[in-house]
């Protein structure tokens, strides 16, 4: 960000403020790190369909979240889930 700054004497100084540098690529967490996912990321992730997903949540099976009106997925939970059914 640069701005204009007036001297006293009516002429211009410039100034830099320092900005922070930009990282080349946007950093990125590992699905299993996360707290959370979207519903479309769960269905994703889990090969399953929004019917079936909204089916388990409703059971009980998966833990969700609300903010605002956007349900967020407890990605624990859908691996502990996925993780019970491959041991079976």
């Amino acid at each position: 960000m640069r701005y204009r700054r007036r001297e006293k004497n009516g002429g211009e100084q410039s100034q830099a403020t320092p900005c922070p540098p930009k990282s080349a690529e946007p950093q990125t967490i590992a699905f299993s790190q996360r707290f959370t996912c979207t519903i479309d990321e769960a269905c994703e992730a889990a090969g399953l369909g929004r019917t079936k997903l909204y089916e388990l949540i409703g059971a009980g099976h998966l833990a969700t979240t609300t903010v605002g009106r956007r349900r967020l997925v407890a990605v624990q939970s859908l691996l502990s889930l996925l993780q019970a059914n491959m041991t079976t």
